[in-house]
C-alpha cells in the first residue's frame, strides 16, 4: 500500500532511509537549490520524478503547504525490540528507550521523534491502538527523523514494561506530582523513559509498573509543559548524566 509524503525534508530523509519510493511529483515552477538536490538524488537512485502544475499537486496532496514536492512511498514500517537492542549492542550503549502512553497529537508525537533521533535514544515504543501512529504529518513534525529511527508497536504497554524489566532496563515515568525532580537524581542505566499524554499524564497501570517517577521542576505561574517539550527535557538530562559517567569512567 502506497503512502503520500509531502515536503522536502520529509521526502529526502526517506530517499536516505529505508523506504521505497514508487515516484515523485514536482512543482513545474519550483527551481530552489534544496528541491534540486532532492531531484538528483532521487535520479541518482532511478525514482521517477513527474513535474506537475500547481493545483495538480495540491488536488493529490490534500495539503496547502506541500512545499511542491510529494512523493509515493511504501506504508511505514514498524520496527520490533529486537532491533532496539541490536542497535544498543551495534552502538556498545546501554539501552535508552522511549515509551509514549498515549500521545494523541501528531505534532507532538513528529517533534519526539525528532528529538531522539537528534539524541541517540534506541528506539521508542507507541501503543497499537488510542495513540497517534507515523503520518505524513508526523513525517513532517519530525522532519524526516522518523526514517531513521526505530518506532516500536506494542498492544499492552504494562507487558512490554514488564518485558523490559526482564531484560534489565529501569523505567522512569515522567509524572508532575512526582516527589523527585529530574535534576535531583541519577537516572539508572540501562533506562525506559515514560511519557505520557498532552492533559492526562501516564495512565494508572502504566505508573505502577515503573521504578521511579520524576518531575520536571517548575517556576512559573504554569503548571505544566508541552508533552514534547518535557521529553526533550528528560531525554537530554538522560543524555546529560550519562556523558558524566563515562567521563567519570
Amino acid at each position: 500500500m502506497k503512502e503520500k509524503l509531502a515536503g522536502v525534508n520529509s521526502i529526502m530523509e526517506a530517499l536516505k532511509g529505508q523506504r521505497k519510493i514508487d515516484r515523485i511529483y514536482v512543482l513545474d515552477t519550483r527551481q530552489d537549490k534544496r528541491t534540486g538536490e532532492l531531484v538528483r538524488l532521487a535520479e541518482k537512485k532511478g525514482i521517477y520524478i513527474q513535474y506537475v502544475r500547481r493545483q495538480q499537486l495540491d488536488q493529490m496532496s490534500g495539503l496547502v503547504n506541500h512545499q511542491g514536492v510529494l512523493a509515493l512511498v511504501e506504508s511505514y514500517k514498524y520496527a520490533d525490540l529486537d532491533q532496539v537492542w541490536q542497535l544498543a549492542a551495534k552502538r556498545g550503549e546501554d539501552p535508552f528507550i522511549l515509551i509514549l502512553d498515549g500521545l494523541e497529537d501528531p505534532q507532538n508525537l513528529g517533534s519526539i521523534i525528532r528529538t531522539a533521533e537528534c539524541a541517540g535514544v534506541h528506539g521508542i515504543i507507541i501503543p497499537r491502538h488510542g495513540s497517534a501512529q507515523v503520518s505524513e504529518g508526523v513525517a513532517r513534525a519530525s522532519a524526516g527523523a522518523v526514517e531513521h529511527v526505530l518506532l516500536v508497536q506494542e498492544t499492552n504497554l504494562v507487558s512490554a514494561i514488564k518485558n523490559l524489566k526482564q531484560k534489565g532496563l529501569w523505567i522512569a515515568g515522567a509524572d508532575m506530582a512526582a516527589e523527585n525532580d529530574c535534576f535531583s537524581i541519577s537516572f539508572p542505566v540501562p533506562l525506559a523513559l515514560v511519557i505520557g499524554s498532552e492533559g492526562k499524564g501516564i495512565r494508572r497501570l502504566v505508573k505502577e509498573n515503573c521504578d521511579l517517577l520524576v518531575r520536571i521542576p517548575l517556576r512559573g505561574k504554569l503548571q505544566s509543559l508541552n508533552a514534547s517539550v518535557s521529553a526533550a527535557v528528560l531525554i537530554y538530562e538522560v543524555l546529560r548524566q550519562r556523558g558524566k559517567q563515562e567521563k567519570t569512567c
